[in-house]
């Protein structure tokens, strides 16, 4: 089986598919043979997946097992609704099944699966499972990305607390975008002060990867 690792964030548009693709760069030029799977993807019109089609493409130059496959073998579950998939798919009972087979299917074609989610981690995927509860299902190690813009202190304490109290296996990285300059003097002290490490997407996405691979 490969290696697991789910990507998670603390909302969403915070750099879930920006931090997948550097995981999927970063484990491929170690000779590592990479895939990727979004279970569900929400926002999907006309046959277009916005994150979908970006990670297939990326994935189909990393990994040559990957390049007959289509949109559909890695996003086995889409709505086109831009919503939580409980409201997308108009309450329907989440089909925990297909996720878990198009998992299977995939790992046989790599050594590091990077499972990206949807959302944060309690986006409801039907009126009883959560985001974390498929984390907790997979039983995969997890990225949880964070911003750094004012707040990321508690939107960070908060899905790490549930992390914590569902006893998942996380690291957390910060996704610092350009307009968060002030991340160094607002935000970041209190890290350092209480000796928490600081990973940053862009900067330590080796050392994540080293982490990620040994939870």
């Amino acid at each position: 089986m490969a290696k697991r690792i789910f990507v998670t964030a603390t909302n969403t548009d915070i750099g879930k598919t920006y931090t997948t693709k550097l995981l999927l760069k970063e484990y491929a030029s170690r000779g590592l043979k990479v895939g990727v799977i979004k279970p569900i993807e929400t926002g999907v019109i006309d046959n277009v997946y916005p994150d979908g089609d970006m990670l297939l493409s990326l994935v189909k130059k990393l990994n040559p097992a990957f390049k007959n496959l289509n949109v559909q073998d890695i996003v086995p579950i889409s709505y086109s609704l831009p919503a939580a998939p409980f409201v997308a798919s108009n309450a329907k009972k989440l089909n925990i099944n297909k996720i878990i087979t198009a998992i299977e299917d995939l790992e046989k074609l790599c050594d590091v699966l990077i499972i990206e989610g949807a959302g944060g981690l309690y986006v409801p995927l039907d009126e009883e499972y959560m985001l974390i509860d498929l984390i907790k299902e997979l039983n995969a190690a997890t990225l949880l990305v964070t911003h750094c813009s004012l707040g990321c202190i508690n939107d960070t304490r908060l899905s790490q607390n549930a992390l914590e109290t569902n006893t998942v296996k996380y690291i957390t990285a910060f996704n610092c975008k350009k307009e968060d300059e002030g991340f160094a003097t607002i935000s970041e002290p209190y890290y350092i002060k209480t000796k928490q490490k600081v990973y940053k997407t862009a900067s330590d996405i080796d050392t994540i990867c080293d982490v990620l691979y040994n939870l």
